[in-house]
């Protein structure tokens, strides 16, 4: 057995129910943040623009990246459908907006964004390892047959 397949059966079977809760909401967070995204699309790629200089084209790419990976993958995040792909394209945004977005804005501002964005990384990394839990599609029927010594 290889290492993903055993940090699979690990996450599925130490996933507390409440932390679905969690998920949903981190899925409701990131669909909301896509469609900010897109309303401050020209200001956000400006300043990532100043801090890191790429051709227009590859801003254009970055910033619709950011924006499918969000609505796309807070919308698996609420469903509990393929959790741990979708915090793997999430990953990268978030890394990239604590590093050139909210590096140079102040820290213990009343909504500091850099704690969330460190918080949101966090719980992104969490759902990597520990999977999508018992209230998801996929349900704890199926994780229950993939469940090592469980017969069916």
């Amino acid at each position: 057995m290889n290492l993903l397949h055993r940090l699979e059966l690990w996450g599925d079977r130490h996933h507390p129910r409440w932390m679905d809760i969690v998920r949903v909401a981190l899925g409701i967070f990131l669909c909301i943040k896509g469609i900010q995204f897109v309303y401050n699309m020209s200001s956000l790629m400006a300043e990532v623009d100043s801090k890191l200089p790429m051709p227009p084209f590859a801003l254009v790419v970055l910033g619709h990246y950011v924006f499918v990976a969000h609505l796309l993958g807070g919308i698996l995040f609420i469903l509990g459908a393929y959790t741990r792909v979708a915090a793997l394209f999430q990953i990268p945004i978030l890394i990239g907006a604590i590093l050139f977005v909210n590096s140079s804005r102040d820290l213990w501002r009343p909504f500091p964004e850099l704690i969330i964005s460190v918080l949101v990384l966090a719980l992104l990394v969490y759902f990597l390892i520990a999977g999508d839990g018992p209230w998801s599609l996929r349900g704890e029927d199926e994780m229950n047959r993939n469940s090592p010594g469980r017969s069916s």
